[in-house]
C-alpha cells in the first residue's frame, strides 16, 4: 500500500510539473472533474487508468515508474538514534546484516535459526527504518546506497570495535583461500593517501562483486569477511623505547 501510495504522489507532481489541472484529466478521460478528485484523493486507480493519464501527459507508463524509482530515497548513512535501535536487539541488527548481505527472506528463515514470525517483525522494523521495502509476499527491496557506510565512531563501529573485530581477529586465516598480509614501514603522507584512495576503490569492487554475485544460489555463496585498515602505528612492544 505504501508503494502504492507513493506512486500516486508521483503521478501528482508530474501532473503538475506539466502543467495539466485535473480539469484537464477530466476532459482527457471524458470524467467529471469532482470524479477525479475523488480518485485521487482516495487514490484508488487502476493500472489502465495511471496509464491513461500518462498518455494525457505524453509520457509512457514505464517513464512515471522511472520517475517513481528516483524519487524514492537511498540512505548512505543512518541516524545515531537508528543505529542505537538496531544495536540495542541483536536479532534485528543480525537481520539488516543479512538484507545488506542480498539475502531475501526464505535464505534467511531457511539458513537461521529464526522464527518467521521474528523475522517478519525485524523486516517490519527495516522498512520502517527506510533501510528496505517491505513488499508483498515478505519480498525485500534494499534501500541502501551504493555508497552506504556506518558512522564513523558510531553505535555501530563501535559495537563492532567492541564484539566483532577482535574475534575476527583471532581467527587462524589457515583455511582454503582465506588470506591475511600485514606490512609497517616508514611511509609518506603522500603514500599513504595513495594507500587510501587504493583501499577504497578495492572497498567499491567488494560492494560491486557482492551485488553481482546475489544472483547466484544461496549455496554458493559464503559469509565472508575482509579488514581494510591504514592507520599511524607503532608496534606495542616498541612503544616503551619511545622518546617523548
Amino acid at each position: 500500500m505504501a508503494q502504492t501510495e507513493a506512486i500516486i504522489s508521483t503521478l501528482k507532481r508530474t501532473l503538475r510539473a506539466s502543467g495539466l489541472t485535473y480539469a484537464d484529466v477530466a476532459r482527457g478521460l471524458g470524467m467529471s472533474e469532482a470524479n477525479v478528485k475523488r480518485q485521487f484523493a482516495s487514490e484508488r486507480f487502476s493500472l489502465a487508468r495511471i496509464e491513461q493519464i500518462c498518455q494525457l501527459m505524453q509520457m509512457d507508463l514505464s517513464e512515471l515508474f522511472q520517475l517513481f524509482e528516483a524519487s524514492r530515497s537511498h540512505i548512505t548513512r543512518l541516524t545515531e538514534d537508528q543505529e542505537r535501535e538496531l544495536v540495542a536487539d541483536p536479532l534485528l541488527l543480525m537481520v539488516a546484516v543479512f538484507v545488506q548481505n542480498h539475502l531475501g527472506y526464505a535464505d534467511i528463515t531457511g539458513r537461521y535459526n529464526i522464527r518467521e514470525t521474528d523475522c517478519i517483525r525485524c523486516l517490519a522494523k527495516l522498512d520502517r527504518l527506510h533501510i528496505i521495502d517491505l513488499l508483498p509476499n515478505n519480498r525485500i527491496k534494499l534501500r541502501i546506497d551504493e555508497r552506504f557506510s556506518w558512522i564513523p565512531g558510531g553505535p555501530i563501529e563501535r559495537y563492532f570495535e567492541r564484539e566483532v573485530q577482535q574475534q575476527f581477529l583471532r581467527g587462524s586465516f589457515r583455511h582454503g583461500g582465506d588470506t591475511r598480509r600485514f606490512f609497517t614501514g616508514l611511509l609518506s603522507e603522500h603514500s599513504r593517501r595513495l594507500i587510501t584512495r587504493r583501499l577504497e576503490a578495492l572497498s567499491q569492487e567488494i560492494a560491486e562483486l557482492q551485488r553481482q554475485d546475489a544472483g547466484r544460489p544461496l549455496e554458493e555463496r559464503h559469509n565472508t569477511g575482509v579488514l581494510l585498515a591504514l592507520r599511524e602505528w607503532e608496534f606495542a612492544p616498541s612503544q616503551p623505547f619511545l622518546k617523548n
